[in-house]
């Protein structure tokens, strides 16, 4: 006989499971009008569905557990009932390829309805994050080839992604595709290997304005590199712009610096291990957040984090570079990510008037995360009241989180509880490492610090504290913006210049009267803080328009009027045409 609360559980976790459903069956929908998008070249309506996207996981939490306390009160204030829903609730989601995100979703109800600690272990799932050669023919495309590509098998791959909409240089584009790739082999190390095999992900990657075709390139020795075929689409029709295989191009396309690309595929563990292995050396957390499986990226993050933590001696301690006014940064020599928490007050250095509070600052790396970062800003995981070892910290480490941020680092026996705690790969601070570079290495850094403040423009984000300590160079040389507790929306900013007062006019300048944040371009460099005289000298001349008024007001008033930028993530001289 069953009674009220074995009645109730399975009423309780059948609507759950449904909403679940409900949930996922719009975010595999958001994934066909991205496609549609680009085919129509509706590029506003791109945007929208990358930040409904983005929003839909939490917005459904908030729903479902608001509307599960006014239906079952009893189930709300009492935890120990969920045991039963769960239990229920988990042979539902058993045996489904998505049995982890159902899982999931069902784990982040509880955090929320019962203000749990988030843990990677209560994810006992995590272990299915991982290839499956039971899927595998249904994500990946094959071609047998004999020491090149011809122009059949770029045809086939062309058509991949069935589009609506024809190629407007079809035969030209083919030509130009088995050019490039052979050129491109041939300038490589495996110039003397003989080309067997392209595998490619059968479905297209969307963003933006853009479609890509990604894969890779196999040789007899077992060894591959990555095939990514970028596409655009203009008046005249859909066109070849351009073809990479490099790793560094494959990270700059991939990198979560950039919007979240929306993959066609329901086969998500298979695309995720095809890019690990065109881009090793890239956190698999980081690859399902890229495709925009952010919630399933959180777990893999924290159970990589988890992983470095317990396999090493060496423990989490201050981070590399200067100690930051709002932020404390920390990280482990080994891990591949920074970790940072607010202070509950900022040091003495800090130079903004009124301290906004900690839900300021969350909103602002709430913001970044949600936008398109245009290839130059960290996207940041930010995980809420989470737990973790109190073995893996250094006493130092500890005392200062307990102390300049208590507000949000508590102890409970054994673990440090954090109310929020923010994920990052990891960088190096650009003043360090302007310190060892060779004068080559400082021009392009430089030179990219400049691109990394244009990109930011374009996003609508002006970094107020210009400060280069607030930068940081990854792998491929490229500079990236990742504190973000000074930026505002650019388009709010007002820019103004003391280069039309006369000589000797000594009267206050008006804008100094003016309420909001205000910007003198002349005033950029010396905002920097770079200590290398010549350095400043050579970003004067590099990047002489970021010190114009003119610059900066013509990209304000391209925003205003609605004009999605256009953001290059490959070099001009990857395309196929001049």
């Amino acid at each position: 006989m069953v009674n009220d609360s074995e009645s109730r559980a399975l009423a309780v976790s059948t609507w759950l499971y449904e909403e679940y459903s409900l949930f996922y069956q719009e975010f595999l929908k958001i994934l066909d009008l991205a496609k549609i998008a680009f085919e129509k070249r509706d590029f506003s309506s791109s945007v929208r569905v990358s930040a409904r996207r983005l929003s839909l996981y939490s917005l459904s939490i908030v729903d479902v557990s608001e509307r599960l306390k006014q239906a079952y009160p009893e189930i709300h204030d009492d935890e120990a009932q969920w045991q039963a829903v769960e239990s229920q609730y988990s042979e539902m989601v058993k045996g489904e390829y998505a049995e982890d995100i159902g899982r999931a979703y069902l784990h982040s109800l509880r955090r929320k309805i019962y203000h749990g600690e988030w843990r990677a272990a209560d994810y006992s799932f995590a272990e299915m994050i991982s290839s499956s050669n039971k899927f595998i023919s249904k994500v990946v495309k094959s071609f047998e080839v004999d020491g090149s590509l011809g122009e059949e098998v770029i045809g086939e791959i062309l058509r991949i992604p069935n589009f609506i909409r024809s190629y407007a240089f079809l035969e030209d584009d083919t030509q130009r595709i088995v050019q490039r790739v052979a050129d491109n082999i041939s300038r490589s190390q495996h110039k003397a290997q003989k080309l067997i095999r392209v595998e490619m992900i059968n479905t297209g990657f969307y963003r933006n304005r853009g479609a890509y075709l990604v894969g890779r390139l196999i040789f007899d020795n077992d060894r591959f590199v990555p095939l990514v075929i970028a596409l655009l689409n203009d008046e005249t029709g859909i066109y070849v712009d351009a073809v990479l295989t490099s790793e560094t191009y494959a990270h700059n396309i991939f990198s979560s610096t950039l919007a979240n690309f929306h993959v066609t595929s329901t086969y998500y563990h298979e695309v995720c291990a095809l890019l690990k292995s065109i881009m090793p050396r890239r956190p698999l957390g980081l690859h399902y957040s890229t495709i925009g499986y952010n919630h399933l990226g959180k777990v893999a993050v924290m159970s990589e984090l988890e992983s470095e933590l317990v396999d090493s001696e060496a423990g989490l301690v201050t981070a590399v570079g200067s100690t930051g006014t709002v932020a404390m940064g920390f990280a482990s020599s080994n891990s591949a990510y920074n970790l940072k928490v607010i202070r509950d007050k900022p040091t003495a250095q800090y130079k903004w008037g009124e301290f906004g509070g900690l839900e300021s600052v969350i909103r602002k790396y709430n913001r970044v995360h949600e936008i398109n970062r245009t290839g130059s800003m960290l996207d940041s995981i930010i995980y809420y009241r989470v737990r973790l070892d109190r073995k893996w910290f250094s006493a130092g480490l500890l005392e200062d989180l307990l102390t300049s941020a208590s507000d949000t680092v508590s102890l409970f026996g054994d673990d440090v509880i954090f109310k929020y705690l923010i994920v990052q790969i990891k960088l190096t601070p650009l003043p360090i490492y302007l310190e060892n570079a060779t004068e080559k290495q400082a021009e392009t850094a430089i030179t990219n610090l400049g691109y990394c403040i244009k990109n930011n423009a374009a996003a609508d984000i002006f970094n107020k504290d210009l400060d280069a300590r607030n930068y940081g160079i990854g792998a491929y040389s490229k500079v990236y913006l990742f504190d973000y507790d000074a930026i505002e929306k650019l388009t709010e900013v007002k820019v103004r210049t003391n280069l039309d007062r006369e000589a000797g006019e000594e009267d206050v300048p008006d804008w100094f009267f003016e309420d909001g944040v205000v910007f003198l371009p002349e005033e950029l460099v010396s905002g920097l803080c770079i200590p290398q005289r010549w350095l400043c000298d050579f970003f004067s001349r590099r990047h002489a328009k970021l010190l114009t008024t003119d610059y900066w007001c013509e990209i304000q008033n391209d925003l205003l009027e609605g004009i999605i930028p256009s953001v290059s993530v490959y070099p001009d001289n990857e395309r196929i045409r001049d």
